[in-house]
């Protein structure tokens, strides 16, 4: 699934370029990981609120 980079210098851009698994696995980190933080921010604000 992964190629070996065959550009001088590698990017961050080829990195993710590298195909569809690569970039799906880049994109739902930096989605979900956040979305950990918020919820275990907002529970924490609502059991301090009760």
């Amino acid at each position: 699934m992964i190629d070996p980079f065959v550009d001088v210098v590698p990017s961050f851009f080829a990195t993710l370029n590298q195909g569809p698994l690569t970039l799906t696995l880049f994109l739902h980190t930096i989605i979900v990981l956040p979305m950990f933080w918020i919820y275990k921010a907002e529970k924490k604000r609502l059991e301090e609120e009760s």
